[in-house]
């Protein structure tokens, strides 16, 4: 469930077990929302018998690098890292992230710490809203765990053929 939860600490531990209740596979939260707040939510879910993968969101692949540098005034990739790292810490699952950064957070905070990757696309000039996207091969080589891919097939004349297509690549 891609709600990109981000609120104080009760109010989005109390969403996200809202959410749990539903029996979904995976919950994303910004990691903005800070490490107290991801910490007393993991607290939370993991009182449940069964819980979702919690996924922190980095930085949203509509930014640019120019553009995340004056909203957080610090370099995107390095930001995003140190976001993962304290993610990681607070004990959620892994993180939303672009391709470009996949690998790097991988490298930081180990193969176990999940990467989910939207923004891909069959072809990389489709960018739409997005500025970091990508193609299936590329998420591949960069170790991302999950892709995330939606105008490209919902938006397709003939959607099976569009997912056939990226498979090739996977």
């Amino acid at each position: 469930m891609d709600l990109k939860l981000y609120d104080i600490p009760y109010t989005m531990a109390n969403a996200a077990l809202e959410c749990a209740k539903l029996e979904i596979d995976m919950l994303t939260v910004h990691l903005s929302s800070g490490k107290s707040t991801l910490e007393i939510l993991m607290r939370r879910l993991n009182a449940l018998k069964k819980r979702p993968l919690i996924m922190g969101v980095s930085a949203l692949t509509s930014f640019s690098e120019e553009e995340f540098l004056m909203v957080y005034n610090a370099p995107l990739k390095t930001q995003a890292i140190k976001l993962s790292a304290m993610g990681k810490e607070s004990g959620i699952d892994g993180v939303v992230c672009s391709v470009f950064e996949s690998l790097a957070i991988k490298e930081a905070l180990g193969q176990g710490f999940l990467t989910l990757t939207p923004g891909i696309r069959l072809n990389k000039s489709d960018k739409e809203d997005q500025e970091r996207v990508a193609n299936a091969k590329e998420a591949k080589q960069n170790l991302s765990d999950f892709i995330v891919v939606g105008r490209p097939i919902y938006q397709a004349k003939e959607p099976r053929e569009v997912v056939l297509e990226l498979l090739k690549d996977c």
